[in-house]
């Protein structure tokens, strides 16, 4: 009798504790048709996957651990639909990979493969960190606020909100006997007062992409390059606001990139992008510096709970400093989506993207144009990118 009472005891202690933890399988899928005017010269219609969003799957869980503190962890992996391969450079789980403590009154913080914090608070109040996705994203991502690239070996730490003020930051380690090669540094913040979220970040690292195991990984592994520019140092800062009246949202974003010695753009493309001047009167000088401003003004209108068009338009400054002078080109983008839900997890939408190199030229491959998600650059100053998709969320 006694050992039935104590195995029944037993038991009604344990399914608490289980009941106190979860875990969730989800994932969606974007899979559509592209057309692009000008692909080195070339039109190209493609089927590709992941624009709106990446597609993805991942696990993600917690335990309560009492007390108002609990273990979290993610592990998110994206793959392209149209062949099945992983994303993010052949990473099983390219997108996230985390596990962590969070606490009620102190905040969260977790330790692996995550978002910086110009993806975590700054990125909502972008076109393309918000509805749009990476097509709508500044040049060639150069201030990641399509998370071109994830940070490594990063520690990061995340607020509870405050009366509608949120904020945190990441380090990530390089990983590597010279600490500072290719580590990361970054803080950010958000207030959602009403109808307003004011939102600003700030990123620090040093010679991103340089190693393949380091913070922002590079090439020479096993596993593709994450960073959309390597150089000797990346700095990125920026802030945002969106006000929201009735169907209606307005959103406008400025942010700042310097990257010193930057060497090649590995964004999106297929391999690395040479960038030093190669004709024009720069010709024969090593670029010591890239930076880029960038100016963008969107908005959304829910004309019904299932359909929504948004447009943005972005003004980037582009200053290119080399050893025989300087350029500064003008580069204009201009898009424009709209998205039907046929129900609460499927939904179509069109996209349409424009855009045009104008100004100084650099006599490099900056001159072309090259919407983010093309199959190349454009052989001229000017490129059209089209899109036609279906997205499922599961």
């Amino acid at each position: 009798m006694k050992k039935i009472i104590s195995a029944v005891v037993l038991c009604s202690a344990t399914v608490p504790a289980l009941a106190q933890s979860s875990v969730t399988l989800y994932g969606l899928i974007d899979e559509g048709i592209d057309f692009t005017n000008n692909s080195d010269g070339h039109q190209v219609y493609e089927m590709t996957s992941g624009y709106a969003q990446g597609s993805r799957w991942g696990l993600k869980g917690t335990e309560d651990l009492g007390g108002g503190l609990s273990t979290v962890f993610q592990l998110e992996s994206g793959f392209n639909a149209s062949n099945g391969a992983f994303a993010q450079g052949g990473r099983e789980f390219g997108r996230q990979a985390f596990v962590g403590l969070s606490s009620e009154r102190f905040g969260t913080i977790t330790l692996g493969r995550q978002y910086d914090s110009v993806v975590d608070y700054l990125a909502q109040t972008t076109a393309n960190g918000n509805w749009g996705g990476y097509a709508f994203s500044h040049p060639y991502d150069n201030d990641n606020t399509d998370n071109t690239f994830r940070v490594n070996n990063t520690v990061k730490y995340a607020s509870p909100t405050f009366g509608g003020f949120s904020f945190g930051g990441t380090y990530s380690f390089s990983n590597d006997a010279g600490f500072a090669n290719n580590r990361q540094m970054s803080v950010g913040a958000q207030y959602a007062v009403g109808d307003w979220l004011f939102a600003a970040a700030y990123l620090n690292a040093n010679n991103p992409a340089a190693t393949p195991g380091g913070a922002i990984s590079g090439a020479g592994g096993s596993l593709g390059a994450d960073g959309n520019f390597v150089s000797s140092k990346l700095q990125i800062f920026g802030a945002g606001v969106n006000y929201t009246a009735g169907l209606a949202t307005i959103g406008f974003a400025y942010t700042n990139t310097r990257m010193d010695q930057p060497t090649a753009n590995v964004a999106y493309l297929s391999g690395a992008e040479t960038i030093q001047p190669v004709a024009g009167p720069l010709a024969g000088g090593t670029l010591t510096s890239l930076k880029f401003q960038n100016f963008e003004l969107n908005g959304k209108y829910q004309f019904t709970p299932a359909f929504f068009v948004g447009a943005e338009y972005v003004y980037t400054i582009e200053r290119f400093d080399t050893t025989a002078g300087s350029a500064k080109p003008g580069i204009h983008t201009a898009g424009l989506m709209a998205d039907y839900n046929l129900s609460k997890r499927t939904d179509i939408y069109l996209q349409g993207m424009y855009q045009l190199v104008a100004g100084d030229r650099t006599g490099s491959s900056l001159d072309r144009a090259y919407v983010p998600g093309a199959q190349d650059l454009s052989s001229t100053s000017r490129q059209v990118l089209v899109r036609a998709a279906i997205r499922h969320t599961f």
